[in-house]
């Protein structure tokens, strides 16, 4: 059916000699007798597409044995073990996930064939580097058809992907919610894998409300998915086993949208494709691994954000949008911004906490919180630099793209705290009157904001024509009328 891109290694292959077989052998009978090992897989990932390709191309292959996985991007997910219970009979040790720098190394002692790429929002020139380094450690470097991957699902599929972390998906799934429901139907919400803690305990996860977060520990980066979908109503599947997680979510729906994480492509066929591309970031969508897939794929591309971006950059991206999917349907969509409190904000020195994976793998030196301050008048953007320590300094070494925002890094416990203290240690310094939190979430409730805060908000507005109800339209012809199973 599909096909992938594979640089082959230049290893070559193992040959295993059965007991009956020796070099005295005539050339017919060690032929017979002679067999191959399994070809020994390498998956590149960051704690979401990797367990999923794993899951769905490998588990039950006796031709693969996935020797390790490694891990980037996300911060505490590598030095664990993909567990024996969710890795299946051939894997009886489970499977070790070690971090991405120790890829050469990793090659060598496991004697790897092939590394396979299992995450997002990475430029050409990234993705080429991972295969360099994989080539000259001896393993070939392959990129799976997203096709493969695609589990099918008894009930009408919208996917939500984008060109980069931070286009826009969660507000356009939300918007496709709240369509869906005035038209009678049933909907809820799978969302991209963001296993970072117990895999066991994280195989399937349903959230309908405050008490699930708790109960399933979620990070600050969880909330921010999770949260403004259950404050609009929405139950939402996530976890690491999809088919599994799949079959639940049919139960509860005649509708599920695929939310997408970072730029990746979709894990379910779907029968309306989307994907949100982000005039702020002129031409990523045609430099960033899947996000140009995931363009090139599209049934409909939404143009995100043409309210605050630049015109001659939303020109540049629509020209890129007809040239490599002249057959895609495209919507011109706002993000208008809503601040709860502009009075808590006008004339003070503002603090603006961000979303975390935005500023960071999505490469924006700005989110809400600051656009949000600035139209509220605030008096200055405080840069947050001179007050973090710990793994929010290495943060800001780690990504100098960003501007005077603070992300809000929250993947574990002590990320928090570090969080909470710089905002004190800020307000301490009387650097700080007041602040702008441009993340998805009621962040007052994790850590203590010792000075007037306000919430920034986003909602998608489709503008003109086409618009979402109209691209949705068609697919309704096609639902049965079957209420909620």
């Amino acid at each position: 059916m599909g096909a992938s891109l594979s640089l082959s290694p230049s290893r070559p292959q193992r040959i295993v000699m059965s007991p009956s077989g020796s070099t005295n052998d005539p050339p017919e009978s060690a032929a017979m007798t002679r067999s191959v090992d399994p070809t020994r897989i390498m998956i590149l990932g960051a704690a979401g597409r990797d367990f999923h390709l794993f899951n769905v191309l490998y588990r039950e292959d006796p031709g693969i044995r996935v020797v390790a996985f490694t891990a980037q991007q996300i911060p505490h997910i590598a030095d664990r073990r993909y567990p024996p219970e969710l890795a299946g009979p051939h894997y009886p040790d489970g499977i070790p996930i070690h971090p991405e720098e120790r890829l050469e190394a990793l090659v060598r002692e496991e004697e790897v064939d092939r590394c396979v790429l299992a995450y997002s929002d990475l430029s050409h020139a990234e993705v080429m580097h991972l295969a360099s380094r994989a080539n000259t450690a001896g393993a070939g470097f392959e990129l799976p058809d997203p096709h493969l991957t695609m589990l099918r699902s008894s009930r009408k599929v919208v996917a939500v992907c984008a060109s980069r972390t931070g286009a826009g998906k969660s507000q356009t799934t939300r918007a496709l919610v709240r369509i869906f429901r005035r038209w009678g139907r049933s909907v809820a919400v799978i969302r991209h894998p963001m296993p970072y803690g117990d895999l066991k305990r994280q195989r399937v996860q349903r959230f309908a409300s405050e008490e699930d977060l708790a109960h399933h520990r979620v990070t600050i980066e969880e909330r921010e998915e999770y949260e403004p979908h259950l404050a609009s109503g929405s139950v939402v599947f996530a976890g690491v086993d999809y088919q599994e997680i799949l079959r639940d979510a049919e139960k509860e729906a005649d509708i599920l949208i695929w939310d997408g994480g970072n730029n990746d492509t979709s894990f379910l066929h779907a029968d309306l494709y989307l994907t949100v591309v982000d005039p702020h970031r002129p031409s990523h969508e045609l430099r960033y691994h899947p996000g140009e897939t995931n363009l090139r794929m599209a049934d409909v591309v939404i143009v995100n954000k043409v309210d605050t971006a630049r015109y001659e950059d939303v020109l540049q991206v629509l020209d890129n949008v007809r040239t490599v999917n002249p057959h895609a349907r495209i919507i011109e969509a706002a993000s208008p911004l809503f601040v709860d409190d502009v009075e808590a904000l006008r004339g003070r020195k503002v603090l603006c906490i961000e979303d975390g994976p935005t500023l960071t793998h999505g490469g924006m030196a700005y989110g809400a919180g600051m656009l949000g301050a600035r139209r509220s008048g605030a008096a200055e953007i405080v840069d947050p630099r001179p007050f973090v320590t710990g793994e929010l300094a290495e943060t800001f070494r780690s990504h100098p793209h960003m501007g005077p925002v603070l992300p809000a890094m929250g993947y574990g416990d002590e990320q928090i705290r570090e969080l909470e203290a710089t905002v004190a240690r800020a307000v301490r310094a009387d650097a700080v009157e007041a602040v702008a939190v441009g993340t998805p979430i009621a962040l007052d409730r994790l850590i203590h904001l010792p000075v007037p805060h306000t919430r920034v908000r986003y909602e998608l507005q489709s503008l003109g024509s086409p618009n979402l109800e109209e691209v949705l339209a068609p697919l309704m012809d096609r639902v049965e009328d079957i209420g909620t199973p």
